[in-house]
Formats: C-alpha cells, sequence, structure tokens
C-alpha cells in the first residue's frame, strides 16, 4: 500500500529532530542541478532575490534524519547532492519507503497543509540540501510568477509520481515492478548528467523492497534472474544495464 496510515503514536506533534548539521553558504546560479531546481522564464533581476532566499545549504550524514514525521513545518529543501529515502510510518510501528529523491528533487512538501511532517527523511548517504523557508517562498511566489508556477509544477510532478508508483503496486509483477524501478533511476540519473547505464544505487535490498512492496529475498531473487538473462550486472551497490530494451520489455 503506498500511502499507510499514519501512526498516532510515531507522528509526535512538535517532536524535535537532532541539532543540524553546519551550514553552508547556496548559490543556485552555481549549483549543477539549477536546470531542475530553478523555475523557467526566471527574469534575470529575480536570481539575486532568489538566491538571498535560498542562502543556506546544510548537510545531511548518512543514516541521519533530515527530518521526522510529527516535526513542524516551516521550511522546504532541495537536494543539492547525494539522495534521501522519504519514509511512512504504519500504526504497528513497520516502516515504509515512499520516496527516492535525488539531486534537484524537493523534499518538505508533505508538511504544507497540516504543518506538520507527514513522513520522515533521512539520507541514504552523506548529502547536502538547500534550505527554503516556506514563508519567505510565499511571499517570493506573490510577487514572481515564475516562482509561483515552478512550486505548482513540483507539486503536480510530486502527485504524478505517487499515482505511478500506485500502479506499481498495484497491477505490475515483481520483475515488472524491479525494472520500472531501475529503468525510474536509469532516466533519473540520466536527466542529471549522469550514465544512464551506470549507477550507485543507494537504497538497500531491503529499501527497494519497501519501497516495492516486496520481500528482500524476492527483490534479490529478482536482480539475480535478470543478472542471468544478460539485463543487468549487479556488483553489490553498483548496477550496470546491459539490455536497456530487454528491460523495458519485461
Amino acid at each position: 500500500m503506498l500511502h499507510p496510515t499514519v501512526s498516532h503514536t510515531t507522528v509526535r506533534r512538535g517532536a524535535r529532530t537532532p541539532p543540524a548539521s553546519p551550514r553552508t553558504t547556496a548559490r543556485c546560479s552555481s549549483c549543477a542541478m539549477r536546470h531542475l531546481c530553478m523555475p523557467q522564464g526566471l527574469a534575470q533581476d529575480d536570481l539575486p532575490k532568489l538566491e538571498a532566499l535560498i542562502c543556506n545549504a546544510r548537510s545531511v550524514r548518512r543514516g541521519e534524519s533530515l527530518y521526522r514525521a510529527g516535526d513542524p513545518f516551516d521550511t522546504l529543501y532541495a537536494v543539492r547532492s547525494g539522495s534521501l529515502k522519504t519514509v511512512m510510518a504504519h500504526r504497528d510501528g513497520r516502516e515504509q519507503v515512499t520516496g527516492l529523491r535525488l539531486a534537484g528533487d524537493p523534499l518538505g512538501i508533505d508538511g504544507i497543509s497540516t504543518e506538520f511532517h507527514t513522513w520522515s527523511a533521512a539520507a541514504l548517504e552523506d548529502s547536502s540540501v538547500c534550505i527554503i523557508p516556506y514563508s519567505a517562498l510565499k511571499h517570493m511566489c506573490r510577487e514572481t510568477s515564475a516562482m509561483q508556477d515552478r512550486l505548482h509544477r513540483l507539486m503536480s510532478e510530486q502527485l504524478i509520481r505517487e499515482s505511478s508508483q500506485m500502479m506499481v503496486l498495484g497491477s505490475l509483477s515483481a520483475d515488472e515492478r524491479v525494472a520500472a524501478f531501475l529503468l525510474d533511476v536509469s532516466e533519473r540519473n540520466g536527466q542529471r548528467g549522469y550514465s544512464y547505464a551506470e549507477f550507485n544505487l543507494r537504497m538497500t535490498r531491503e529499501d527497494m523492497g519497501s519501497y516495492l512492496g516486496m520481500t528482500l529475498e524476492t527483490v534479490s531473487r529478482t536482480l539475480s534472474r535478470f543478472q542471468k538473462r544478460g539485463l543487468i550486472d549487479a556488483q553489490g551497490k553498483l548496477i550496470r544495464i546491459i539490455d536497456l530494451e530487454g528491460l523495458r520489455h519485461l
């Protein structure tokens, strides 16, 4: 199930996260991911405003939580480098991975509706995020239509991604689920200027199973079967796609 019911014992309003990691200055104009984050049609005069808004970046070490379910919401984030996973809790305490966020992806949109975060976000590797105060962003959206359009697009893209994931979980076989996941990561890496065919998959096999609604054993067997069929070469976290069309036609 893609959207498990949130546990009232796990989600604690007003819960506090550990002390934030040191912050550094962030500059949109020099960021390699600006083509994914920055709104198209932004006037040159508005760039300094955007950089003043997104003035800090925060490091998030592997395994560290950026925020937890129940934390008060006042900030959006954009992944500057690395990767994070989002996790939601069931009533019985079990957790389910709900998303993989790569460089250029937004984080924190889940907190807008209730002003408290619905799920948690944790780093899969040493990462960094840009910090975007939501109140200041709303003010800029009122002044700059391109910024408002970008925020709406981000929300729409997240809705589409979640709807697509529901289809994956509800109607595809185990082989099709794993293939769809690998193809998605491949495409997203290509959009970021990296290799379509070879990448380090920072998610553990267990996280993949949680995200795809499968057991750890099923994920491992499926990847082994893909390797025997010559579709991929998997060496630990390193995935090399050998037969892209073969994966697409599973």
